[in-house]
Formats: structure tokens, sequence, C-alpha cells
């Protein structure tokens, strides 16, 4: 694969403004010696075998990736929308090629993996795998996303015990339960869902009369948040993170 094609998939602008970057000694390559050696290309048209492939691109390294799986610690005052209406979008936290990555549809670049309430942090997935986006969001894959809930009144045995046994909203007579479900203090629950309905943790614990005052997902499938990874700080999931987060239970 040419190096300029290579560059292009992985969202640097167009296949002239690629091989621009080529020519003005701008990326290098990792050669797979002990070290790996740092070679400037100069030849656009230089083919290498894009798989495995690290390079650096003015300065900053990039492995190459057939499809970008990413992991974001989002903030609080964002909004999962590529067109904000009051607060910052989340996209604006990634760096460009993320965001140029050429897509078949009119949306280029990687897109969020269902969505997050501007005032609630924590995990979110990013990709440009649309297979991936769908079988997340399907309600029949049962992905167990877990919840740090901090309410405005005291907990206690009877609303976790409504929350785990079902509670009706208001838009649907057929009852949601939570599949796990643990009072860490007065005011901290831990609230595991395997659906994603409209706002369904505010209004769940609404139906038990309580509030939540401050929402964190901490845990997709069986990978949690890392302690490292600081609100507005991502990272690139590998083969063994993404098989944690198509795990159906929790660890």
């Amino acid at each position: 694969m040419q190096l300029q094609d290579i560059l292009y998939s992985q969202g640097f602008g167009t296949r002239r403004v690629c091989a621009g970057l080529i020519q003005q000694g701008l990326v290098q390559v990792y050669q797979e010696n002990e070290p790996p050696a740092l070679v400037t290309i100069a030849q656009a048209a230089m083919e290498f075998e894009a798989e495995n492939l690290r390079f650096r691109v003015r300065g900053v390294d990039w492995p190459y990736a057939e499809k970008a799986y990413i992991l974001l610690h989002k903030p609080a005052a964002t909004e999962c929308s590529q067109k904000p209406s009051t607060y910052p979008s989340i996209y604006t936290l990634l760096p460009a090629p993320l965001r140029q990555r050429p897509q078949k549809g009119a949306v280029q670049g990687v897109q969020a993996v269902g969505r997050l309430d501007q005032d609630t942090t924590g995990m979110l997935l990013l990709t440009d795998d649309g297979q991936f986006i769908h079988r997340m969001s399907s309600p029949r894959h049962h992905v167990p996303k877990v919840y740090e809930v901090t309410v405005k009144h005291s907990l206690d045995e009877r609303q976790v015990s409504q929350l785990l046994a079902g509670v009706v909203l208001d838009d649907d007579p057929k009852a949601v339960r939570a599949a796990a479900c643990e009072a860490v203090s007065s005011h901290h629950l831990r609230l595991t869902l395997t659906e994603g309905k409209y706002h369904q943790v505010k209004r769940m614990l609404a139906a038990v009369s309580n509030r939540v005052e401050g929402l964190h997902r901490s845990q997709i499938g069986g990978l949690r948040l890392p302690d490292d990874l600081l609100p507005g700080q991502w990272r690139w999931l590998n083969a063994a993170d993404l098989a944690l987060v198509n795990q159906t239970t929790p660890r």
C-alpha cells in the first residue's frame, strides 16, 4: 500500500495533502529493528505493509488502524454532537486525523457509540466501524454499563430493591430494572443497566422518589475506565480491550 494512501486512510487529508506531507519530510516510518528505527520517507508512492505499521507525522506517533476504536473520558459540560447547541462538542477533544478519517457516508471520522448527556461524565466509545456501532447499540446485545450515581436524598434498602425489581417509566408501561444495584454509601449508588432508554438513570431514580445530582459511567462490558485517563483524555482500544467491552457480564 502506498504511503500516501496509508496516510489518507488514517485521516491526514486528501491524497495530495498526504503526498505533500511526505515530500516535505514530515513523515517518518518505524523500521522493524531492535530498537525500532525512525526513517524519514520522501517518496509518497513508496509501498509498505499497512498492518502493524507505526509512523510519525509532524512529530506525533501514530499506529495504522484499519478501523479506529477509541476510549474517551468524557468531561462535564460537553455534548456528544457534531453540531452542539450549548456546550463544546466532544469531537473537539480528538485530534484532526480521527475526525477526518474517510467514510463512505457524508459524515467523516469516528462517531460516538451512543450518547451521554452534557452533564454526564465517564466512558465513551468512538469508532468508524459501523457494524460495531450497530451491534453495541442493539437492545439484543445486552452490554452492561455501570454508572456511579450521586443522589440528592439518602438511599435505603427499599429504593435498591425497587430498582432491582423494576420500575415503570412515564412513557412505557413495561417495567425496566437494574441488572445490578448497590448502595456504596448513603448518597452513592452503583447502578448497572443493559439497555439505554432516554435519560434512563435519572428517570429510574425519580421513580423511586430520589434525584440524580451527578452521573458518571465507569464501565462498559468488562472494561473499566482507567484511573489514569483524565477527563478530556482519550486512548486507543486494543483487541483485549474490545474483548472486554463485548463481555455480557461486568467484572
